[in-house]
């Protein structure tokens, strides 16, 4: 994305440096409760907005939107609010020393307390009662909690999926917290949606490294949109392609596909060359021998030209 001049020339005033003035305990008088729901969209925020209006105009007859997946970045009220603005549903990372409560539950049915937070979440010691899922893979569990927690920074209860690694052989232990603002989402479908964000990240790769997308000259704007549309849509059909290479050729990539490719077209080319067409014997090894140039793994020998 390119700035727009607005965002250029604008900077971003510095704070006014004020002696620390000492008060009372307590709220300040005459100071009332901000509305987290109105919030002042960033000029990044505003753009997304635009485009995934954009994206669900040409798509809403096809496909129904419910969520939106964004990175770490993003996981804040701010994010929450833009796409809760689009009706859509965020899923994404808080950070890892986010401080989340507990709701608060009043015990005395009798008494209205305006109490919200409860006890604030440790997620060395979350209770057992939030667990949904203990798995272990080559000496590392991995337990997978999920809870409705408070932020006092988000305007809603949190959808909150904590993942807790521990290495069995070293106690190390790591976490990442994963959050919805679709309270009644699964973790399994929290963690599967967020996957996605990284399929993302590989087709950008693919359509950089083997389709283009990086070193097109073109600078009007067809050209350019015609550029990146083609990349990817190479992306996909490569995709498409590789899905029934792959069931002879398990370990091949997309380099080993473009060599078969490419491999052929030299064949056909100097099969018009010549005065008669070799025995379908020949014919097959030549195929064999030149659409495996170029390969990085090696070719099966039960994949023939079609």
């Amino acid at each position: 994305m390119i700035k727009s001049d607005i965002e250029k020339s604008s900077v971003s005033p510095k704070p006014e440096i004020k002696a620390k003035e000492k008060r009372g305990r307590g709220r300040p008088k005459g100071s009332k409760n901000k509305n987290k729901t109105e919030v002042i969209l960033t000029s990044e925020l505003l753009r997304i907005k635009k485009m995934i209006s954009e994206q669900v105009l040409l798509i809403a007859n096809f496909i129904s939107l419910t969520y939106l997946v964004l990175d770490g970045h993003f996981g804040n009220n701010n994010a929450l609010q833009m796409a809760r603005q689009v009706n859509l549903h965020i899923i994404s990372k808080l950070r890892h020393d986010s401080a989340l409560y507990i709701p608060y539950q009043n015990p005395d049915p009798n008494h209205r307390s305006r109490r919200k937070y409860g006890e604030k979440l440790d997620w060395r010691n979350i209770s057992n009662e939030y667990l949904h899922q203990s798995s272990i893979e080559e000496d590392v569990q991995t337990d997978t909690y999920q809870v409705s927690l408070l932020h006092k920074e988000f305007s809603q209860s949190l959808n909150v999926v904590i993942l807790v690694k521990t290495n069995l052989k070293t106690n190390a232990r790591s976490h990442i917290i994963l959050f919805s603002s679709d309270l009644k989402l699964s973790s399994e479908k929290i963690i599967d949606y967020y996957k996605l964000r990284f399929q993302i990240e590989f087709n950008f790769r693919d359509a950089k490294q083997f389709w283009g997308l990086e070193d097109f000259m073109n600078i009007g704007q067809t050209a350019v949109t015609n550029a990146a549309n083609l990349a990817f849509f190479m992306v996909n059909l490569s995709h498409h392609l590789l899905a029934d290479f792959r069931t002879l050729n398990p370990d091949s990539g997309i380099i080993d596909l473009k060599a078969h490719y490419r491999g052929f077209r030299y064949v056909h080319e100097i099969l018009k060359m010549l005065p008669e067409i070799p025995e379908p014997i020949l014919l097959t090894q030549i195929f064999a021998k030149l659409t495996a140039l170029g390969r990085i793994h090696p070719v099966s020998t039960g994949v023939e030209p079609s």
